[in-house]
């Protein structure tokens, strides 16, 4: 069984912003495949269900982006059966629209990812990165919680909708066909 986490902030105020960029591909995941996001714990909403014929659970976090470890750890303490995880984030690092898998590596800067780094002692699992840009003239923190701009939604509803492909990519064929069919 994956666990695929996807990062952002809850609430409403939140729904729509840079930041929640996992979120949405978690929704977008849990509409394709008719998995139903309904149970809760403390930390995070999650759904059980296939994709590409191999059980998953769906997360998101109730955490806030910089304590998702928190809410990883304990979905991981609760699922002993895990595969793998999965974790779904925004990028600042790529352009808007561009989606990137990486196999492990560091946080790069992001709070979310090294929060589960951190709580998972490990920084070896794969990632679906989805690219929001980096602000001109405006602090990150306050950038990556500003909703997209209205032109923008064309760029990033294809992306979000890459992403849940790649998703389903790497729980069917591999991080390693995955990352050659994306990044080509």
């Amino acid at each position: 069984m994956w666990l695929i986490a996807g990062l952002g902030n809850p609430g409403d105020e939140y729904a729509d912003t840079r930041h929640n960029a996992g979120f949405m591909v978690i929704d977008r995941l849990a509409a394709r495949h008719s998995i139903q996001l309904r149970q809760k714990t403390d930390s995070y909403i999650f759904g059980r269900g296939f994709i590409e014929e191999q059980k998953v659970i769906l997360i998101k976090p109730f955490t806030f982006m910089n304590r998702s470890g928190d809410a990883v750890m304990a979905a991981v303490r609760k699922n002993e059966d895990l595969e793998g995880i999965l974790v779904v984030h925004d990028d600042l690092d790529l352009e808007p629209g561009i989606v990137k898998i990486k196999k492990t590596g560091s946080a790069g800067g992001h709070n979310g990812i090294q929060s589960i780094i951190d709580r998972l002692g490990s920084r070896d699992f794969p990632r679906v990165k989805v690219g929001i840009g980096r602000p001109e003239r405006m602090p990150v923190e306050k950038y990556v919680l500003k909703p997209y701009a209205r032109k923008e939604w064309p760029l990033i509803e294809e992306a979000l909708e890459r992403a849940a492909d790649a998703v389903a990519d790497i729980i069917r064929m591999g991080v390693s066909y995955a990352q050659n069919k994306y990044h080509g």
